[in-house]
């Protein structure tokens, strides 16, 4: 208790001596530090669990240990999630997208570690999988947390939960203007000038700590030996078709193949199918353990024959053919084992997935067209390094974190004018088949999704349940006018609904339908509710976006409309006049310039 009266004074003293906007940026340069520190942790477990298990492993055959490894990681990730943490954790910027739109950026405490030691088990025991997302999670979490702690108001949560994110992406893979411009494109949060210096903060501080612990050498050192020639344009904008049809392609499986296992019901059903299909499958292909950043660094530093090491298919490693038939398997299997891995119960994102598919898409592409000598010359290492731009800008609708992302991650920024055509083709491409990225679309199908238009950002942020008006008077079908003249004399409305025994709407009456009649005494017994109640001009289901509620409203015309639950049963009234002027509080509270 005494701790709590020190903090409540802190507080106090707070509000006191300093600024709420200079406050924030105090805060974000603490979430900066924090989501720093917890990449170097999760970064560090991953590669000391993995250097442990596999560091033996003999580069000229095939290891049977992969068969073990990855099934041992989903079982213990699964057991811990299950019994421990207690909460679904996986899917994290989607859990994120889900806080803004419908929680209040409210992200649960046990996010700030329970992430890290999921995903660094997974990965490191070789899950196919990336350990960003998880880290991603971890850093809104940190955000949502200490901007609660503090007693922070919700835009200003919502804004600290950025922080978090742009910290993380910035601290694991030492891109600072990449987290910037993930939070703006993926998050979709509807930035102003007075956030975005704690964004940066945020983003900055995080990139410095990881440079000053791990060095300022890029994540993928890359030396750009062939120079960019324009006159490879068309193929570059090729190979952005490509990277969105591979995008397309990740995407679509993926929601498939995740909907498939949540079919099979048990956990343990999803545990063996998932752990037999990622062991045979690591097996068979071994760069598909982890994250792939070997088989990425491997491509982008030319040493091709590398990426057969550890399997069965080792001996064709010099054949040119053979390593394309190796990768292209690996471009289709990918993201079976990236599914397998979360659905067994398994823990991680796809940012890694996405760029190790780009680069090896980007190989395939340039490798091919190579062998048949049916282009100019096209370098197999800068097209590697496009194709992960390509495919990530394509998987996660984000052409500019795509961009940024490989620009600062591999220090290719000689490379800006084709990263950019590639990103664009991929993005362009994939839009036309899907309208929302893999994060987005679940939230977007039940309208739960917060986006940069204003108007569908604050219907998202309204709850059909809070609009709900009851005290509109009930009616039965059998009563009689006079019955009904009393109610009328006890109610304030205009409206009354007409239910019958177990609670259905069958209809409205309109005061203004029986003005004429209702004072006449002569005929309170004559005429019944049944006779004068008219159909409502439409009913709106509980469970309704509020975005349809209102294209509802428009299309009737209405200012009033019964609401019913999936059985029809009536619960109340939604008014047109008590929307907007919930919208226009929500817009002042959340969108409002400082």
């Amino acid at each position: 208790m005494a701790n709590e009266g020190l903090f409540y004074k802190f507080l106090l003293w707070r509000e006191k001596h300093i600024k709420e906007k200079h406050f924030i940026l105090i805060i974000s340069f603490i979430v900066g530090l924090c989501t720093a520190a917890a990449a170097l942790i999760l970064k560090h477990l991953i590669h000391l669990i993995q250097h442990l298990l596999t560091g033996n492993f003999n580069a000229d055959g095939a290891n049977y240990l992969y068969l073990l490894y990855p099934v041992i990681g989903i079982l213990l990730t699964g057991l811990f999630v299950k019994y421990i943490v207690r909460d679904d954790i996986s899917h994290g910027v989607t859990k994120i997208l889900y806080a803004i739109s419908q929680r209040k950026s409210r992200i649960k405490p046990h996010n700030v570690w329970s992430s890290i030691a999921a995903s660094s088990v997974t990965i490191g025991f070789g899950g196919s999988v990336g350990a960003e997302a998880p880290i991603v999670l971890t850093g809104a979490a940190i955000g949502s947390n200490l901007g609660r702690l503090f007693r922070m108001e919700q835009k200003t949560l919502m804004l600290l939960v950025g922080c978090g994110a742009a910290g993380a992406v910035a601290g694991i893979f030492k891109a600072p203007i990449a987290g910037l411009v993930f939070v703006i494109e993926v998050l979709m949060l509807d930035l102003t000038m007075t956030s975005v210096l704690p964004l940066l903060i945020s983003s900055v501080t995080a990139a410095t700590m990881a440079y000053i612990f791990t060095g300022t050498e890029a994540m993928f050192p890359f030396s750009q030996t062939e120079p960019f020639r324009i006159d490879r344009i068309p193929y570059v904008i090729l190979l952005g078709i490509f990277c969105g049809l591979v995008s397309l392609y990740f995407t679509r499986v993926m929601n498939r193949v995740e909907g498939m296992y949540r079919g099979l019901g048990s956990y343990w059903k999803k545990f063996v199918v998932g752990g037999v299909t990622l062991s045979v499958l690591i097996f068979l292909f071994p760069p598909l353990y982890g994250e792939g950043y070997n088989t990425i660094a491997s491509l982008l530093g030319g040493q091709f024959s590398h990426i057969m090491d550890e399997s069965l298919f080792y001996n064709l490693h010099d054949s040119y053919f053979g390593v394309l038939i190796f990768l292209t398997l690996i471009l289709f299997t990918k993201v079976f084992a990236s599914s397998a891995t979360n659905a067994g119960g398994g823990c991680g994102g796809i940012f890694a997935p996405s760029l190790y598919l780009g680069c090896i898409a980007g190989f395939i592409f340039s490798h091919t067209s190579n062998y048949f000598d049916i282009t100019p010359y096209l370098s197999e290492k800068n097209f590697a390094l496009l194709g992960m731009a390509g495919v990530m800008s394509g998987v996660m609708h984000a052409p500019l974190t795509g961009v940024f992302l490989i620009a600062e991650l591999t220090g290719g920024y000689n490379l800006f004018l084709p990263l950019m055509i590639v990103s664009i083709g991929s993005y362009i491409t994939i839009l036309t088949f899907e309208p929302h990225s893999i994060y987005s679309m679940r939230l977007a199908q039940k309208g739960e999704l917060l986006t940069h238009h204003k108007d569908k950002a604050v219907l998202t942020l309204l709850h059909a349940d809070s609009m709900i008006e009851k005290d509109f008077q009930a009616v039965s079908p059998d009563m009689t006018l006079g019955d009904m003249v009393k109610v009328i004399s006890r109610s304030a409305r205009n409206t009354f609904p007409v239910v019958d025994d177990r609670g259905v709407l069958l209809g409205i009456v309109l005061l203004d339908n029986i003005r004429n009649i209702m004072f006449r005494p002569e005929l309170y017994n004559r005429f019944h509710v049944s006779k004068f109640m008219v159909s409502a001009p439409a009913k709106i289901t509980i469970d309704t976006p509020m975005d349809q509620i209102m294209r509802t409203f428009d299309d009737t015309k209405a200012w009033n409309l019964p609401v019913i639950d999936k059985d029809g049963h009536y619960i109340g009234f939604m008014s047109k006049s008590k929307i907007f002027n919930s919208y226009r509080e929500v817009l002042v509270e959340n969108f409002s310039g400082d």
